[in-house]
């Protein structure tokens, strides 16, 4: 597996980009120190830039993803992995989902992880994983 690191400013911070090559692909691990996704334009502006350099697919941090998304009432997150399948570019979101205790959010992580283009993951490793099939 190849690793590369690209530096890029969001809106607010500064988001690393890891390069992984897996599987005749580029994955792209997207990493910072607080939250680089709070809304649509936020995604959008992910998937353009690595879209733009290249990249298949993305992993994103759960801690780099506002709290909001976690909650299901507030339609962000809908909103968002909506951009990620319209621009066919599959996302992991990695964490530990454990602390949350809805049910409805437990459901929506074990559909999305029954599918291919969404799914929540404990680890980078399982990530790319999943992402190399």
């Amino acid at each position: 597996m190849d690793i590369a690191f690209r530096k890029e400013k969001t809106k607010h911070l500064y988001m690393n980009i890891l390069s992984h090559a897996i599987a005749n692909k580029q994955v792209a691990e997207i990493i910072s120190e607080g939250v680089i996704v709070s809304n649509v334009d936020d995604a959008l502006d992910i998937i353009g830039n690595t879209g733009y350099q290249g990249f298949n697919d993305v992993i994103i941090h759960k801690e780099n993803l506002t709290n909001d998304f976690f909650d299901l009432k507030s339609k962000i997150a809908g909103e968002i992995l909506q951009k990620f399948t319209n621009y066919r570019m599959r996302v992991v979101i990695v964490g530990d989902f454990s602390s949350f205790n809805s049910k409805s959010l437990n459901d929506f992580i074990y559909e999305s992880n029954n599918g291919k283009q969404v799914n929540f993951l404990p680890t980078v490793a399982e990530a790319l994983t999943v992402l190399s099939k």
